[in-house]
């Protein structure tokens, strides 16, 4: 007897992506295009298994954000799969109307500004037209908050590439998602791609999950950020051995970790996902 596929295998479920530059990108013989690419395949694989995407980023003019939106409209859904949250400074940055001609992205996609708190607010009320610049702290905190939000709202999350120096928040975004999504409390399955170099390389060997010995070694790179090194520190104490609970077998999850192909990358993590929603 043949055991028919599901049509939707990922109905109901939503990834995060979390993706930012890497400075390795030069040095491994890669372009932000091959980069872009990835995350294509990722959407395309995931809104054809009837999943959504969701992303915490900005709505500047040819980021990351304008990419997914237009991988997601091809698709042709009525219920918006893609789900873009901004932080508190995101939206705060831009003079009103701007925000607003902005926020129209897309049929394809829903944006949601948070306060920093990370609750769902309205990005108009109690501002006037004018950009308003946010402190620091402030800036720092409300970026946590987002990426609290995304955990609660998203049922696996994706890493590729990350900051290991000049981060916005308290630590690099990526290792700080990590520590978020592999909480003892309510751990989240995690699909950390780290062939793209970045700070997922650093959250790949503290997890166990590979050696990393296929990354060239930076001879130009200064010390290590101390605030880096004290998140790995946490991840590497929080976390018992390689398994990531994701779906994937350790082997499967090396793969991930080594690969720089965008269809490897993709299929890899809709797999993971599709075994845990069966």
């Amino acid at each position: 007897m043949t055991t028919s596929r599901p049509a939707d295998p990922l109905k109901g479920r939503t990834l995060a992506v979390s993706v930012s530059p890497s400075s390795d990108l030069p040095r491994l013989g890669l372009r932000d295009e091959q980069l872009r690419l990835t995350l294509g395949e990722i959407t395309r694989l995931v809104l054809d298994g009837g999943g959504r995407i969701a992303y915490g980023g900005h709505l500047d003019p040819g980021g990351y954000t304008s990419a997914l939106i237009t991988e997601a409209a091809r698709h042709d859904r009525d219920d918006r799969p893609l789900l873009v949250c901004l932080a508190w400074p995101e939206h705060r940055k831009l003079p009103l109307s701007e925000l607003r001609s902005r926020l129209d992205l897309s049929r394809a996609a829903r944006v949601v500004c948070l306060d920093p708190e990370g609750r769902e607010t309205d990005p108009a009320a109690e501002r006037g037209e004018p950009a308003e610049p946010v402190d620091p702290a402030l800036a720092r905190a409300s970026l946590t908050a987002m990426r609290r939000y995304l955990r609660a709202h998203t049922d696996g999350r994706l890493l590729i590439g990350g900051r290991r120096a000049g981060f916005q928040g308290e630590l690099p975004g990526l290792l700080e998602e990590s520590l978020i999504s592999l909480d003892p409390e309510d751990p989240q399955p995690l699909y950390p791609a780290s062939g793209f170099g970045g700070v997922t390389v650093d959250i790949v060997r503290a997890l166990g999950i590979d050696d990393c010995a296929w990354f060239p070694r930076d001879p130009d790179a200064g010390p290590d950020d101390p605030r880096l090194l004290a998140g790995l520190e946490r991840l590497r104490a929080g976390t018992k051995g390689p398994g990531l609970s994701n779906g994937l077998t350790p082997e499967e999850n090396r793969r991930l970790a080594a690969s720089r192909s965008p269809s490897e990358i993709a299929g890899l993590v809709v797999q993971g996902m599709g075994h845990l929603a069966a």
